[in-house]
C-alpha cells in the first residue's frame, strides 16, 4: 500500500518515544495506531474524504499529531485553528475554508460547539476509537492538498494558504538535510500550532526524523529552563521575543541556577531564531551568555523555509544566510530588472517544490502573486552582502522611500535598540512634502532612565551614518499622533512577517 512519506518514516521508529511529558509518553507506534483508528472514524462508511477540509482545535501535544495524521491518512485537508482566537476569527476560517468537520478535545468542545452547530459543521472529540472491522485507508498521492494555514489579515481578510503533501515533504526534507536532524534529537515544543514554525520546523521535522518532542501548553520559562538545566534538549527553536525573555531571566537569577541553565544551553547542538527579525544586540548577548550562535532563517507560510544561516560555517548576525536545499531564489528591482550584483536591494522571489499550491478559492490573487507562473513574490525586500542575504523588510510596511533612498525600517530599529536607554522601538515612514517620506520612531525607555530628544538625534546621526544615509534625512522627528495607527499596524503585522 502506498503511504504518505511521513507515515513511512514514523514506522521506521515504531518503538521510539515520540512525545513525552511529566505525566505520560507516547511511542511512534502509539501515534500510528491512534491516528489509524481516528482516520477510520472520520471515514465512517466512505472510502476517502476526497480532500474535504477538516478543522482541528487541538492543544500542542501528541493529540495534535494523531489528528494531523488521521486527517491526512483519511484523505482530508487539515486546518489547524488558533487556540486563542476569537469566535469571529474561528467563524471566518471555518466558513472561508468550507470546513465540513471539526475535531477537538472534550475540554475545548464547549468553546466551539455552538459555532459548529450554527455553521452545520460536524463536531467530533478525540478519544479512543476501536474499529471492530479491518481498517482500509485510501491511497494518498503526495500531489493531493494537505493543509490550509491562514495568513495575516492586516490589510485584507486573511488568506488560506493551500499546500500539498509534496510541498510539505519538500519543506521537511530541506530542513532535515540543512539542520542535520537525527533520531537522537530532543526538542521542546511551546510554539503555537497554527503557524508553519511550530508545525513544520518542529513537529514535522521531528516526526520525520524519529526524534523526541516535549510539549508545553505555553512558554513556561521556569519549567522550560529547568528542563534545559537537566540537559533535556539537543535542539531549541524560538522567536526573538523568547530569547529576550530568557536573557532577562538568566541575568536576574542567582548564580548557581544561572550556571546550570547556561550549561544546558551550551550543550545543545542547534539553536534557531525565526518568525521575526532578531536584533544583533540579542544575537550578541546570547552568544556572550551561552556560547551559542543563534541560527537565523527566513520563511513564510507560502514557501516554508527558504533561507538559512549554515549549520556549519559563519552564522552572521542580522543575516538570514543562503538558500536552503531545493530552494531557488532571485531578487527583482522595482523596474523589473533581475538583480545580479551584491548590495543592490530587490524583492525576494522564490520557486521550488516547497512553494504552496494556491490561495484557497482566490485564483486572481494567486495569479498576481506569481511571476512567470513559478516565481512567488514574497513582498519582502533583501540585499546580498558577501554571499549572505539580509532582509530589509516588507515592501508595504518596512521600506521607507525618502529622498530617492530605500531605507530599511528593520535596520534602523536594530541600530536604535543598541541605545543603552531604549528597550523597544518602532520605526515607520510618515508623509513629508520635501522627501516623500520621513523617518519617525516611537521608543520605550528602560525603567529609571531618561533621554533628551536632541541627545537622541545626535546619537542617531552618528550611529545611522554607517548606512550611508544622508545626514539631512536623519532628523529623528517626534512621532505625530496621527502616525500612531501606523506604528500599531506595523507591530501587529510583525507577528506574521516572516514565517507565518
Amino acid at each position: 500500500m502506498n503511504e504518505l512519506s511521513i507515515i513511512k518514516h514514523a514506522k521506521l521508529h515504531r518503538d521510539s518515544i515520540a512525545f513525552k511529558n511529566e505525566l505520560s509518553q507516547q511511542t511512534y507506534q502509539n501515534l500510528l495506531d491512534r491516528s489509524e483508528q481516528l482516520a477510520a472514524k472520520l471515514l465512517e462508511n466512505d472510502s476517502d474524504l476526497n480532500c474535504a477540509t477538516i478543522a482541528m482545535l487541538i492543544p500542542a501535544d501528541s493529540d495534535f499529531v494523531c489528528v494531523q495524521w488521521a486527517i491526512w491518512r483519511a484523505g482530508g485537508i487539515m486546518l489547524p485553528l488558533c487556540l486563542s482566537a476569537t469566535l469571529p476569527e474561528w467563524e471566518y476560517a471555518l466558513g472561508d475554508s468550507n470546513t465540513s468537520m471539526l475535531i477537538t478535545t472534550q475540554e475545548l468542545k464547549p468553546e466551539i460547539s455552538d459555532l459548529c452547530s450554527r455553521l452545520n459543521v460536524r463536531l467530533l472529540t478525540i478519544e479512543s476509537y476501536h474499529s471492530k472491522k479491518e481498517i482500509v485507508l485510501p491511497t494518498i498521492k503526495n500531489s493531493r492538498p494537505a493543509m490550509i494555514l491562514y495568513t495575516s489579515g492586516t490589510t485584507n481578510k486573511p488568506k488560506g494558504v493551500l499546500t500539498t503533501h509534496a510541498n510539505i515533504e519538500a519543506q521537511i526534507e530541506s530542513l532535515v538535510e540543512a539542520w542535520k536532524w537525527e533520531a537522537s534529537d530532543r526538542i521542546p515544543l511551546f510554539l503555537p500550532l497554527h503557524h508553519i514554525h511550530g508545525i513544520i520546523n518542529v513537529i514535522c521535522c521531528a516526526m520525520w526524523s524519529g526524534a523526541l518532542v516535549e510539549p508545553f501548553n505555553r512558554f513556561d520559562i521556569h519549567a522550560i529552563t529547568n528542563r534545559v538545566s537537566q540537559d533535556a534538549y539537543t535542539i531549541f527553536m524560538a522567536v526573538p521575543t523568547i530569547y529576550v525573555k530568557l536573557i532577562q531571566m538568566i541575568e536576574s537569577i542567582e548564580k548557581s541556577s544561572r550556571d546550570r541553565i547556561i550549561a544546558g544551553f551550551k550543550k545543545m547542538r542547534l539553536m534557531v531564531s525565526g518568525s521575526a527579525a532578531l536584533p544583533t544586540t540579542v544575537h550578541d548577548r546570547w552568544f556572550q551568555l551561552t556560547g551559542q550562535k543563534l541560527l537565523e532563517r527566513y520563511g513564510m507560510t507560502e514557501i516554508g523555509m527558504a533561507l538559512s544561516n549554515p549549520y556549519d560555517g559563519e552564522r552572521r548576525p542580522g543575516s538570514v544566510g543562503k538558500p536552503l536545499p531545493g530552494v531557488n531564489i532571485r531578487l527583482k528591482s522595482d523596474s523589473g530588472k533581475l538583480i545580479r550584483n551584491e548590495n543592490e536591494p530587490g524583492e525576494i522571489q522564490i520557486s521550488g517544490p516547497g512553494v504552496f499550491k494556491e490561495y484557497w478559492n482566490r485564483p486572481q490573487i494567486t495569479s498576481e502573486s506569481f511571476e512567470d507562473e513559478i516565481w512567488f513574490r514574497t513582498g519582502d525586500m533583501a540585499v546580498i552582502e558577501t554571499g549572505y542575504y539580509r532582509i530589509m523588510g516588507r515592501l508595504s510596511t518596512d521600506i521607507i522611500k525618502s529622498g530617492g533612498y530605500k531605507l530599511s525600517a528593520l535596520e534602523i530599529e536594530s541600530t536604535i535598540l543598541q541605545h543603552p536607554n531604549i528597550s523597544e522601538c518602532a520605526v515607520v515612514g510618515i508623509e513629508d512634502e520635501t522627501w516623500g517620506e520621513a523617518v519617525a520612531v516611537a521608543v520605550i525607555l528602560k525603567e529609571s532612565t531618561t533621554l533628551k530628544l536632541e541627545d537622541f538625534r545626535e546619537w542617531c546621526r552618528i550611529r545611522l551614518s554607517v548606512y550611508k544615509i544622508p545626514k539631512h534625512l536623519i532628523t529623528v522627528k517626534e512621532l505625530p499622533k496621527n502616525a500612531m495607527g501606523k506604528v500599531i499596524k506595523k507591530e501587529v503585522s510583525a507577528l506574521f512577517k516572516y514565517e507565518k
